[in-house]
């Protein structure tokens, strides 16, 4: 597709995940319409702006906001963001991914996501731990362990959910405020598990579908030939993971650009490479490629694990692989989905591929309200059961789906998708929900 094309596609991460629910309302005939509009949008957004003393003694003024998006079936849930780029839409975009992420996963949360427009790359730690401190006292009681609970996100950690924690515990003593914020450091209610949750899932997501048998010639992750893009927490750890199932990883990619072995790499050696020259790029033995060219490598299995609006109507017709697991939030189009289908490309969605991390936050969650510490067999063998149940449902939608479609039913004039399904799915729930609480007052 040419340059035009791609400047006339709306890469706003909001519109996209309004397109994608608005295609999946059109496979449900039985919802009120007065419902749809309570669902599309948010339900509170906040803004706030607050000053911090600078190392430099100077004063600077942050903006933050916290968007949740739906609590019907429980509290918002969802990461904060640092970054000098986000965007009131980007973070309302994620906070409903969230809901549906949530629901589909069958939480008993609904979506949330907060954000600060900062660079962490030019502020100290303490810098940081005043600007947290000062958001989390903006936000009140806005968070909470039954009303909203942040968790990491891009450039957070478990130190900024520490000092989430213990900020907000200040201002509420005398409380069990350890379910306030998830991710945290296991010596403060942190669970086991939670860093390889995101990644570990996905790979258990990945292994259920391949064992439907949805994907021809593709009957399991061994022996697959896997590219994965972006090699942070949750694409250098799926990288290790699927490598450990005995898939081929035969391209990684980072920021910098990325590198391509189809005979395999061995992600261990990459992520120590990484460690010492800052980038998987160099790395001996590969051919050096850019990002673009590890969308469209020759590969089984295509995972994005770094940013959203990756495939796109302009590059979606260069995707060899068979199958996409969306390790990242939104990482394609509904332009790229569409192209994708009509090429019998399967694409695994981000609020089933990704929701590992919610999952085990959730867990955590569990553990702070009961005051209990699971050890990792229990978190694991947990997690396997959710994803596996979640991509089941997924399936059975989808064929059911399916079979109405060719039945005549014109819900979509491509046929369903997972992601359709997955969608539908979390709708109905969340909407069931709804009408069994009925409408207050």
């Amino acid at each position: 597709m040419d340059m035009q094309s791609t400047k006339a596609e709306n890469l706003d991460l909001f519109v996209n995940a309004q397109l994608q629910f608005k295609r999946a309302l059109t496979w449900i005939d039985d919802l009120k319409a007065g419902i749809v509009d309570y669902l599309i949008n948010p339900n509170r957004t906040i803004h706030v702006r607050f000053p911090i003393h600078m190392d430099d003694e100077s004063i600077q003024t942050f903006h933050g906001f916290r968007v949740l998006h739906n609590r019907v079936r429980g509290p918002g849930k969802g990461g904060i963001r640092y970054h000098p780029d986000v965007t009131e839409a980007e973070v309302s975009a994620l906070a409903a991914f969230m809901t549906w992420k949530t629901a589909v996963v069958d939480l008993p949360f609904g979506g949330g996501k907060g954000g600060i427009v900062c660079n962490p790359k030019e502020l100290s730690r303490g810098e940081l731990r005043r600007i947290t401190r000062r958001f989390v006292t903006e936000l009140g009681d806005a968070i909470g362990p039954y009303t909203d609970i942040p968790a990491p996100d891009v450039y957070t950690d478990q130190q900024t959910m520490a000092w989430i924690y213990d900020t907000f515990d200040m201002m509420h003593p005398g409380e069990n405020n350890l379910a306030v914020v998830t991710g945290k450091p296991l010596d403060i209610g942190g669970s086991v598990g939670r860093n390889e949750a995101t990644a570990k899932g996905s790979l258990f997501a990945t292994q259920q579908l391949l064992k439907r048998g949805v994907v021809a010639g593709l009957p399991a992750v061994q022996d697959a030939r896997v590219a994965i893009q972006g090699f942070g927490n949750a694409g250098g750890t799926a990288a290790r993971l699927f490598y450990e199932d005995g898939a081929r990883i035969v391209a990684v990619s980072d920021s910098q650009g990325g590198i391509g072995l189809d005979s395999g790499i061995d992600p261990n050696k990459v992520l120590a490479h990484k460690k010492k020259h800052g980038s998987v790029v160099g790395f001996p033995g590969c051919t050096d490629i850019s990002n673009e060219e590890l969308l469209a490598y020759d590969c089984d299995i295509l995972i994005p694990a770094a940013l959203e609006c990756q495939i796109r109507a302009d590059n979606a017709n260069n995707v060899k692989a068979r199958l996409i697991v969306e390790a990242a939030n939104g990482p394609l189009t509904m332009a790229a989905d569409e192209n994708l289908q009509s090429k019998n490309i399967l694409v695994l969605p981000d609020i089933v591929a990704n929701s590992g991390g919610v999952v085990v936050s959730y867990f955590e969650w569990v553990q702070n309200l009961e005051n209990q510490q699971w050890d990792l067999e229990k978190v694991e063998k947990l997690l396997k059961k959710r994803m596996t149940r979640a991509v089941d449902e997924t399936v059975d939608r989808w064929t059911a789906l399916d079979e109405k479609y060719r039945s005549g039913f014109n819900g979509s004039h491509s046929g369903p998708n997972l992601r359709d399904a997955a969608l539908v799915t979390a709708i109905k729930r969340i909407a069931t929900v709804v009408l069994q609480r009925d409408i207050w007052p």
